[in-house]
């Protein structure tokens, strides 16, 4: 067996690597458990595989596919970053000439569209409900997405960027101190600050999913579709500019729709390309 495989860094600027995401595509069905077997060798927070939905598709000129996402430790119902790799390997590398392409997923169906340099990603908007506070931990504000097993801990605005940057998290315990099932990931997030000599972001955010076998994922689109639904709220704008302060970090723009979705909009640049032979 021969795959066509290829690393795209997704949510990249001239300044941030963004987060790395496997992609491959699939001409014919894959043995199940090949997929989670690939992820774990590719062992990057998040491997895609895009497949045709019909035999008589192809890559170059179908705008619709099947997509599902694999951590190196299992499946998972929704990955941005890995999305918006897909479609950068579609539209930059395959040559795609459809300007929008859609994706099958456990999601739903979700979209992304070419516009200038950038891909923008159509999903969904979830909701975050009001959680009681854990511990003493200088919080402002806990919540919880039950859509995407997300809880949001909003720390206090008394923090600045360069706190959550330097926060310590140790993901060893994080599965010891929810063992429940009912979190599979921890959004971390600080309300942003006026710019000045550096630019400024509404909002901030890191990703951790032990839970998932990903420690600290670099940018997550997924997570935004949570943070979107949640700063929006608190912050009465429908438009808005976020960062995730990983290692690697990356840069989020975001608009909520009136039909209840948001775009989420990044750059992508192809790193790797390959085949994968097993």
């Amino acid at each position: 067996m021969k795959l066509p495989i290829f690393i795209a860094d997704a949510f990249t600027t001239r300044a941030f690597r963004g987060n790395p995401a496997a992609v491959c595509l699939l001409e014919n069905e894959l043995d199940e458990d090949m997929h989670q077997k690939i992820a774990r060798e590719m062992n990057l927070s998040e491997t895609a595989f895009i497949r045709k939905m019909h035999p008589t598709d192809n890559f170059t000129q179908s705008s619709c596919f099947g997509l599902r996402w694999f951590t190196p430790a299992s499946e998972v119902p929704l990955c941005g970053h890995a999305t918006l790799a897909s479609a950068a390997v579609l539209f930059y590398k395959i040559k795609n000439m459809n300007s929008m392409l859609s994706f099958v997923t456990l999601s739903g169906e979700l979209k992304a569209r070419r516009e200038e340099d950038d891909i923008i990603l159509d999903l969904p908007l979830y909701p975050a409900h009001p959680q009681t506070t854990i511990g003493n931990t200088l919080v402002q504000d806990v919540c919880y997405s039950p859509d995407t097993q997300n809880l949001l801990v909003r720390l206090s605005d008394a923090y600045d960027r360069s706190f959550l940057e330097n926060l310590k998290v140790n993901t060893e315990n994080l599965t010891q101190v929810e063992n429940t099932g009912k979190v599979k990931g921890l959004i971390l997030t600080l309300k942003g600050e006026p710019g000045g000599q550096t630019q400024a972001f509404d909002f901030y955010s890191r990703y951790f999913a032990p839970w998932v076998g990903v420690a600290e994922d670099p940018v997550t689109g997924s997570a935004h579709a949570v943070l979107s639904s949640y700063w929006s709220q608190h912050l009465g704008k429908k438009e808005m500019h976020a960062f995730q302060c990983s290692r690697r970090g990356g840069e989020l723009g975001i608009s909520l729709r009136p039909d209840g979705r948001v775009d989420i909009r990044g750059g992508a640049a192809i790193v790797l390309e390959g085949t994968l032979t097993a």
